[in-house]
């Protein structure tokens, strides 16, 4: 198991004004292992985003602490490196895209961390290229395509070197073809460049894709596990409200028929080869 690059110690957080009681979260532990891929869902209000929030210090716990890279996210003077190590996708790319071209919005970060001119502009050709966006470096980018729009986010925090890619639920507002664009290059990256993914996301596919999954309700976390497994317990996902994959689904109902699909199919793909070794042999 690699370093850990995120730990939650105890956590606790009550939002201003908010009600003791109910708190946003209660009582996290949690460590994250660097070059982790890490999906969490939960229904509405169940704690997901505040939780990743604290990961890059835009929330502060109410009571025990998070430590990033080692660094705790309290201590002011650590918030520059902490956002550094951890670049945050939100999901709605515009409100993320500031400047008029997106060869200057790639380079916004990067001039914010005072870096010399000519090391900006290799990272941005750099970022661009990895993104496959070279070809609108001048374009506008409130003129691009929602799926474009996310993958100038992500190339803006990439080319800030982070060593976490934090995203809440960065496809929500992205037709299905751009939800897949999208998806495929964080897992690229993921892949070839080793970088940490968390994941927030209400589409069961999507956590799917990761290798961990957490799942949360009323601020903590009820499973944490590999998506086979959580992901199968469907009694404990619709318990909250919530829909395993589609493969696991109809696998379920296909044993209520008298079928015996093998444990642990998430993947369409998973279900078709079932079915067809299934099927009448000619």
């Amino acid at each position: 198991m690699s370093q850990p690059i995120i730990e939650v110690e105890a956590v606790e957080y009550v939002y201003p004004g908010g009600d003791a009681e109910t708190p946003a979260l209660a009582g996290i532990d949690l460590t994250i292992a660097q070059g982790e891929y890490l999906a969490v869902i939960g229904p509405n209000g169940s704690g997901k985003t505040t939780l990743l929030k604290h990961f890059n210090a835009l929330l502060i716990p109410t009571a025990g602490r998070v430590l990033v890279d080692g660094y705790p996210t309290a201590v002011e003077e650590n918030l520059p490196l902490i956002r550094t190590c951890c670049g945050m996708i939100f999901q709605n790319p515009d409100n993320q895209l500031v400047a008029t071209t997106v060869a200057e919005d790639v380079a916004f970060g990067l001039e914010n961390m005072a870096l010399a001119p000519a090391e900006i502009r290799r990272r941005v050709a750099e970022s661009l290229r990895t993104l496959s966006l070279e070809h609108l470096a001048d374009h506008p980018p409130h003129l691009l395509s929602g799926g474009e729009k996310q993958r100038v986010a992500i190339a803006g925090i990439l080319a800030m070197r982070p060593r976490c890619l934090l995203m809440d639920e960065p496809t929500a507002m992205l037709d299905p073809v751009a939800r897949v664009e999208v998806l495929d290059t964080v897992r690229q990256l993921h892949r070839e460049q080793g970088i940490t993914v968390i994941h927030v996301t209400h589409f069961p596919e999507e956590a799917a894709r990761a290798r961990r999954v957490l799942v949360m309700d009323r601020g903590k976390v009820v499973r944490d596990g590999p998506p086979q497994a959580v992901l199968t317990d469907l009694e404990m996902l619709h318990s909250l409200g919530l829909q395993g994959p589609v493969a696991a689904e109809l696998a379920f109902a296909l044993r209520e028929d008298g079928f015996n699909p093998p444990p642990g199919i998430i993947h369409g793909r998973e279900l078709v080869e079932f079915l067809c070794s299934s099927g009448p042999k000619h």
